[in-house]
C-alpha cells in the first residue's frame, strides 16, 4: 500500500450472538466475551488487537448498538470514544457501514477501508494480516474486495464466492456470489475447488463504496446524505434506512469485484460447538475449567461463567456442553449446541427479559 496512514478499519460489533446463550445476553453479546480459549480477551478485543499492524486502534471505527456502547468502550480503551459509531436500531450490514465510511471520509477522503466482522477466530495473525494487506492493496488499484476462506468441509451454512479469473497470485476476480448451498451442492464446491466461504471481510476506497452505494442502494445513499447534513437527526433517519447487507445491496451487484483467498486458520466462532473446537482439552477431549471434575466422560465442554465458585463434576457422560452463568445453566448435547437459540425464543415469548 502506498500509504499506510490512510488506512482504517471498521469493525461490525452489532450482533446479538442468541447461540451463545447463556452466556451472551442482549447487553453482553458474543463480541463482547472470551468465547476462543483466551479466558481474558473478549473477541472484539482480538479483533482490534491483531490488526494493530496493519490500523492502529486511532484509526479503527466500531459499528455498534445504542445499548452496547458503555460496554465496547470499555472493552476499547484504546479506541477513541468518537470512534465508536453507535446505531439507533440494527438495520443490516449496508446501512452500517455506508455510515461509517461516510464518517471516516470526513476525516480522510482518501481513506483506504478494511471492515471487519467482530466476533471471529484467526490462528494464523501474521498470515492473516499478510492477506489483509493484499486485499487493501486490491482495493487501492479500485476493486472492492473481499476474503474467502478456503472450505475445509462442505458447509451449509455460509454463503459461497464462485471464483473467476486470477488476477494476481492469490487474487481472483468474482464470478458470483452463492447463498447458502445444500449439502450436496456444498460438497461439489469443495471438490471443484472454485468456491470460497464468504466471511463477511470487504476492502474498498471509501469514494469506491460511496458510489457504489449511490448507483445500487439510491435510497440508502439519500439517508445516508440527509444524516450527513443533520447528524443531531440520527435517531429519527436510521431507522428509515433500509434494511439489507451489504452482499445483497452493493457486493452482488457492483463491477471490479475481487477476492482474495485466505487460508489462516478462520473459524466464525458460530456456537458452542465452535467453542469447544477451540478450547484447550484433556486427554479425552473434555473442556473444562478449573477445579471441575470428569470421570469417565469425554468431549464435554464446561464453562462456569457464574462467578459461584462451585465445583462442576460430570460423571459418565460425552459430548455435552455444561455453561453456568449463576442465574441460568444450560445443558445442552453439542451436537445441537444451535438449538439455544429455541430457548432464547422461548424466554422472549415469556417475557423474561432479564433472561435473554
Amino acid at each position: 500500500m502506498a500509504n499506510g496512514a490512510n488506512v482504517y478499519a471498521v469493525i461490525m460489533a452489532g450482533g446479538a450472538g442468541t447461540r451463545f446463550w447463556p452466556a451472551s445476553r442482549t447487553g453482553r453479546p458474543k463480541q463482547l466475551l472470551p468465547l476462543a480459549g483466551n479466558a481474558d480477551e473478549p473477541l472484539l478485543a482480538a479483533t482490534v488487537r491483531r490488526i494493530a499492524p496493519l490500523v492502529p486502534p486511532e484509526r479503527v471505527y466500531v459499528a455498534t448498538g445504542q445499548h452496547l456502547l458503555a460496554a465496547t468502550a470499555a472493552c476499547l480503551p484504546a479506541v477513541p470514544a468518537a470512534q465508536l459509531l453507535a446505531e439507533p436500531v440494527p438495520r443490516n450490514t449496508a446501512p452500517c457501514i455506508g455510515w461509517a465510511v461516510r464518517e471516516i471520509q470526513k476525516r480522510d477522503p482518501e481513506a483506504l477501508i478494511a471492515v471487519l466482522p467482530s466476533d471471529h477466530f484467526i490462528k494464523d495473525e501474521a498470515g492473516f494480516v499478510a492477506i489483509l494487506a493484499r486485499a487493501l492493496s486490491a482495493a487501492e488499484g479500485g476493486a472492492i474486495a473481499t476474503v474467502g476462506i478456503g472450505p475445509t468441509r462442505p458447509e451449509t451454512g455460509y454463503g459461497y464466492i464462485e471464483l473467476g479469473a486470477e488476477t494476481s497470485p492469490g487474487t481472483f476476480a468474482v464470478k458470483r456470489f452463492v447463498e447458502k448451498p445444500n449439502l450436496e451442492r456444498a460438497a461439489e464446491y469443495v471438490a471443484g475447488g472454485r468456491h470460497l466461504w464468504n466471511a463477511g471481510m470487504f476492502f474498498f476506497r471509501a469514494s469506491a463504496m460511496t458510489n457504489a452505494i449511490a448507483e445500487h442502494m439510491p435510497e440508502l445513499d439519500r439517508g445516508l446524505a440527509r444524516i450527513d447534513a443533520d447528524p443531531a437527526a440520527l435517531g429519527e433517519i436510521f431507522p428509515t434506512l433500509p434494511s439489507i447487507s451489504i452482499d445483497h445491496g452493493v457486493m452482488e451487484k457492483a463491477e471490479n469485484v475481487a477476492v482474495v483467498r485466505g487460508d489462516f486458520g478462520w473459524n466464525d466462532v458460530g456456537g458452542w460447538q465452535s467453542a469447544w473446537e477451540l478450547a484447550a482439552k484433556d486427554a479425552n477431549g473434555n473442556a473444562l475449567p478449573a477445579g471441575a471434575i470428569a470421570i469417565d466422560a469425554r468431549g464435554n465442554l464446561v464453562c462456569d461463567l457464574g462467578g459461584t465458585k462451585r465445583v462442576i463434576a460430570l460423571v459418565g457422560v460425552s459430548d455435552l456442553v455444561v455453561v453456568d452463568t449463576g442465574d441460568a445453566l444450560l445443558v445442552i448435547p453439542r451436537e445441537r449446541a444451535q438449538d439455544v437459540r429455541a430457548i432464547v425464543a422461548a424466554l422472549k415469548a415469556a417475557g423474561k427479559k432479564d433472561l435473554f
